[in-house]
């Protein structure tokens, strides 16, 4: 026989009548974070081609002077300074709702407000992408070609490095791992090779993909040999807590902080294994112009309005970082 149910909203009948249920709950389920925009240091451009020097000194002396000996030759000691820069690149995202949308309720809501929030989000994983990338420089020709900054893959590296950065300055190999078993003794290698660059106890962070963050925390709790495999584990007694991670690794050159690379502004987005040892004190973004919002006029259908920045990265010596692009285990 018919009886009334709760599926059939074509016909006639009781379902027809049924309340919808909509929660007011909105998630969005995206990788925000920006941990390489957030690390560098702030400063203001003037210009759409923002440059800085770079100098080094000579090497040690270690022979001594003859007694009576006159000063007969001078030395140039600006001879190796050399000038680095980088182009600005401008970065956009509009957003529009209908007069319609912004009048009606809807959960999260739907609004100008939070469309412009909304705007400001992706911006922000924009310019890390590009700090993030190993695309080079560009100037703009009015034919097509824009405005781009140069990234730090790009900037760090003795591979590929740009031919506009002098070899002194370029990132020494022993500071750039390309392929090959990733293991903690080629992680020390690399910040020793950094500290033989500047000669200081460096504070680092090392920016690093999913996978790569993975093969570092093994580190700390994985030791192999060849007939067993041992794995270590800190325990904080009366906690019953076991950390399984490494935030903060010790090198006989200076601390380094681990953080996350956002896995969706991370160059490889196969392997997932890219890594940035960064030196926050020769590393900085300069704006041109801030972060903002602008409204434009509503012509009748809504409002409408985008969100732009302009800048660039400074690297202010490629031979301070180092880079990890490819890791086996």
């Amino acid at each position: 026989m018919a009886f009334s149910n709760t599926f059939d909203t074509t016909n006639t009948g009781s379902a027809v009548s049924n309340r919808e249920e909509l929660l007011d709950v909105l998630s969005i389920l995206a990788p925000e974070e920006t941990p390489m925009l957030s690390l560098a240091n702030k400063s203001k451009a003037n210009a759409t081609f923002v440059e800085w020097t770079v100098d080094s000194l000579a090497a040690p002396v270690t022979t001594g002077i003859a007694e009576g000996a006159d000063v007969t030759t001078f030395t140039d000691k600006f001879a190796s300074r050399a000038r680095l820069g980088n182009y600005v690149q401008k970065f956009r995202r509009d957003y529009m709702v209908s007069d319609l949308q912004n009048a009606v309720d809807s959960v999260g809501p739907a609004k100008i407000a939070q469309a412009e929030a909304k705007a400001t989000r992706e911006i922000k994983r924009d310019i890390e992408a590009t700090i993030c990338s190993a695309n080079d420089r560009s100037a703009e020709n009015g034919g097509g070609v824009n405005y781009a900054m140069r990234g730090f893959g790009k900037f760090v590296g003795s591979v590929g490095a740009p031919s506009d950065i002098p070899s002194a300055y370029q990132t020494p190999s022993g500071s750039e791992h390309t392929s090959g078993l990733f293991t903690e003794t080629i992680l020390n290698n690399l910040i020793t090779s950094i500290y033989r660059v500047n000669g200081g106890s460096n504070s680092m962070t090392l920016v690093a993909d999913t996978a790569l963050r993975r093969v570092i925390s093994d580190f700390a709790r994985t030791s192999s040999s060849a007939d067993y495999t041992v794995r270590n584990v800190n325990y904080v007694g009366g906690s019953g807590v076991i950390k399984l991670s490494v935030n903060l690794y010790e090198s006989d050159h200076g601390m380094v902080s681990i953080v996350n690379m956002n896995p969706v502004c991370a160059p490889d987005t196969t392997d997932k294994d890219t890594g940035y040892l960064v030196n926050p004190e020769f590393y900085g973004v300069s704006e041109l112009i801030s972060l903002g919002s602008t409204r434009l006029p509503n012509f009748g259908g809504g409002e409408r309005g985008f969100v732009d920045w302009t800048g660039t990265l400074i690297v202010k010596h490629p031979g301070a970082h180092g880079k990890i692009t490819d890791v086996t285990t």
